[in-house]
């Protein structure tokens, strides 16, 4: 299973009960398709940078968890139906390997000098 995270925009004019209600519909939905939530916060009612329909401001929910292909077919159906949802973005969170930087090896000072004076002559 991959491991993805959604960002969904809901419509403002939720109340704080309706919104816990949906992402425990959501996360009702993963757990029966087999998926498995790591994660899930409210960031809360947020100003948007542009409308959204004639919204102005959004609630803002993040989502982490691990599915298959099949139950995320199914996510963003049930994203792109529904009436609370205004945006929602997923991405697959993949396991990079931070690279390390080598220190570049320093040159001795004096093989650098006479190096400088055989090009200037």
């Amino acid at each position: 299973m991959q491991i993805y995270e959604t960002v969904l925009i809901l419509k403002p004019v939720l109340s704080d009960p309706e919104v816990a209600a949906f992402l425990d519909k959501t996360k009702a939905s993963v757990s029966a398709e087999g998926g498995e939530l790591v994660n899930s916060e409210v960031w809360g009612r947020r100003k948007l940078t542009h409308f959204i329909g004639k919204a102005r401001e959004g609630v803002y929910v993040y989502m982490k968890y691990k599915a298959g292909p099949a139950l995320l077919k199914k996510l963003a159906h049930n994203f792109s139906v529904s009436d609370t949802v205004m945006r929602d973005m997923t991405v697959a969170v993949h396991d990079r390997k931070i690279r390390e930087k080598k220190p570049k090896k320093a040159k001795p000072a004096a093989a650098a000098a006479p190096a400088a004076a055989s090009v200037q002559a």
